[in-house]
């Protein structure tokens, strides 16, 4: 088995595959309006607008209804990452080092 991807289903497409590629200094491919996808070596980010729900029926699937997934990203430097996105991403925790060692922020 090999890990795919992350699909987000959102109702403000647009604005957030903006914030993944400020976030991510990278390019959404675009191959139709409703849809867009970050392809890197270790899987994908992907992002449905709403309007992808029907292909999905019975499932329960509704545009930003989850509050429990985190989606990370690893970096060479946590804190110059923090300082390159300044104020324009609204940060939940500032960058602080984890009971293992990982030093995160989010």
């Amino acid at each position: 088995m090999k890990f795919a991807s992350v699909r987000l289903i959102t109702s403000r497409l647009d604005e957030l595959v903006d914030f993944y590629e400020f976030v991510t200094g990278s390019t959404f491919e675009r191959p139709n309006p409703v849809f867009a996808e970050l392809v890197t070596s270790g899987g994908t980010l992907a992002i449905g607008g709403d309007a992808t729900l029907p292909l999905f029926p019975g499932t329960g699937l509704a545009a930003a209804s989850n509050t429990s997934a985190i989606v990370e990203f690893q970096v060479d430097d946590v804190d110059e990452e923090r300082k390159r996105l300044g104020d324009r991403v609204q940060v939940l925790q500032e960058p602080v080092t984890l009971p293992w060692g990982n030093r995160a922020m989010m």
